[in-house]
């Protein structure tokens, strides 16, 4: 970081040593350091917040998988006890849509910070236009070159399919409840 600064003070120099009177040459070295040094601190928050950003995917991989394989431990419980849809095995049911719906707040909350941290991005995007650096998630140019059947498949954002997929299981779940306590 002190050699960052370093930098920017080296920058701020270049920029004014130009100017013919001292006064205007501090008062500009100062300017130019000041807007160096915020979109270098803007730069380092960038990064912190894209680094929070990716961490959440992972995570929600990972809280994906967990509620497939509780899933399906329920359906194989339920077919190794033979009658899937019985009274008997509400307990079952419940404790699915229990899980399911646990599940799908948990992930909904995860995707809710990341959606926030890309505002943020896109926020400190916007104030660097010109700088290449801010514009790494900036992809609209390149997606044009993808093969199409990436750009049909990856054009659901992964926030849609990881909320709704617990979602359904949950509503599964409630409707083979009713459905068995309906007998």
């Amino acid at each position: 970081m002190v050699q960052s600064y370093r930098n920017l003070a080296d920058q701020a120099e270049r920029v004014v040593s130009a100017m013919p009177e001292p006064e205007l040459r501090r008062a500009a070295f100062d300017k130019v350091y000041h807007e160096l040094l915020a979109t270098d601190r803007e730069l380092d928050a960038y990064k912190l917040i894209l680094d929070l950003w990716k961490s959440e995917n992972p995570i929600k991989t990972n809280k994906l998988q967990v509620l497939l394989a509780v899933n399906a431990l329920l359906v194989s419980g339920l077919q190794i006890s033979g009658d899937v849809i019985a009274a008997e095995n509400w307990p079952v049911y419940a404790a699915g849509a229990v899980f399911s719906v646990i599940w799908t707040l948990s992930i909904g909350r995860t995707s809710l910070y990341q959606e926030i941290w890309q505002i943020k991005l896109r926020q400190l995007q916007a104030r660097h236009e010109g700088d290449p650096r801010f514009q790494v998630l900036d992809t609209s140019a390149e997606k044009p070159a993808a093969p199409i059947l990436l750009r049909c498949f990856g054009a659901v954002s992964s926030r849609w399919y990881l909320v709704f997929s617990p979602f359904g299981f949950a509503v599964a779940w409630l409707l083979l409840l009713a459905v068995s306590l309906g007998r």
